[in-house]
């Protein structure tokens, strides 16, 4: 069979979208929690990408993939399927640049996340919450408009993107033993394996994912990608699957994969919002209901933890929702 060469991004396309993306981002800060570093045993940094504009780290990658494009190519605009983060961030970073940008979202998706697309200009085209049937539908909507596709986590520029947060965390902080962030497609994760593993090689990367979707972890264990269709979460934004070149990342540079019941989640969201007073959404908190859950494996160590998103919909919290 003929191997397809990936092309897989380098520490240097890190920087150089680091200061691409720069008039676009916000450099997030820190926060810490003296009652969750006393729960878990481990002293915690929690980086605030839900700060962002548009509210997710994926603001990162997004920039870099669309001011990346030559002026031929952004005439077109950008095109992309998204449960939601990656659609505000795409079109966000497009209205900055004054192109146009279609997205493919669940019908599912939370109505905050669909608000947000619409409020930086995107155009959402609505599919059935599972993957198949968001790759089809993107499919005619992005031969439709010829817009460049931009993938959610699957391409090397919003990789590279992603890559910068790990970078300033590292500034931010005098050195960690560990990065956790959750796991979903892998874009984030493959972006903290690229910028470790040159910046501070002896750092481990953990990875966080629900038990509802847990196609990652049970692909870590397997040594091969497998795929859910159309997994179930209270995390929202982590209802992909790995593909090809975040899987070449997630296998070559990950320590550990860990997951959380949505009851745990929820209990972790809730403390991250009393704790750290911040809004976060469930996907968010993946990172610490595993911690929660497996304190021996973080105990003593000082632990960057990746707040990855805040569009949640206040109306519909899940502690509250069936209330």
């Amino acid at each position: 069979m003929t191997q397809i060469a990936l092309n897989i991004p380098t520490y240097d396309d890190m920087l150089a979208a680091h200061q691409r993306i720069q008039p676009y981002i916000r450099r997030t800060e820190l926060r810490h929690s003296d009652y969750l570093n006393e729960v878990t045993g481990a002293q915690l940094f929690f980086k605030c990408e839900n700060f962002q504009e548009p509210g997710a780290f994926k603001v990162r990658g997004a920039c870099n993939a669309v001011f990346g494009l030559d002026d031929d190519q952004a005439r077109l605009g950008v095109a992309t399927h998204s449960s939601g983060n990656h659609a505000s961030c795409l079109s966000y970073a497009a209205m900055k640049r004054g192109i146009p940008c279609n997205v493919v979202m669940p019908r599912t998706a939370p109505q905050a996340k669909k608000d947000t697309v619409r409020r930086y200009g995107g155009r959402i085209t609505e599919c059935d919450p599972s993957t198949s049937s968001r790759e089809a539908t993107f499919a005619e909507v992005q031969a439709a408009s010829g817009g460049d596709f931009v993938h959610p986590y699957n391409d090397p520029r919003v990789i590279a993107g992603q890559g910068t947060c790990a970078k300033e965390f590292f500034e931010q902080t005098d050195g960690l033993d560990m990065v956790v962030a959750p796991i979903g497609g892998g874009g984030m994760i493959s972006g903290t394996c690229l910028t470790l593993a040159t910046l501070a090689p002896e750092c481990q990367v953990i990875a966080a994912e629900p038990e509802q979707a847990d196609d990652a972890y049970r692909s870590f264990k397997a040594g091969h990608i497998i795929a859910d269709d159309a997994p179930k979460t209270i995390a929202d934004g982590l209802l992909v699957p790995l593909k090809d070149l975040t899987w070449h990342f997630v296998s070559s540079h990950v320590s550990e994969i860990y997951t959380a019941s949505d009851a745990e989640i929820i209990a972790a969201m809730k403390l991250i919002w009393k704790h750290l007073r911040v809004v976060m959404e469930p996907s968010s908190a993946v990172p610490l209901a595993c911690i929660l859950k497996n304190p021996a494996a973080f105990r003593g160590k000082r632990v960057g933890i990746i707040l990855t998103g805040g569009n949640v919909d206040l109306d519909r919290l899940p502690w509250i929702a069936n209330t």
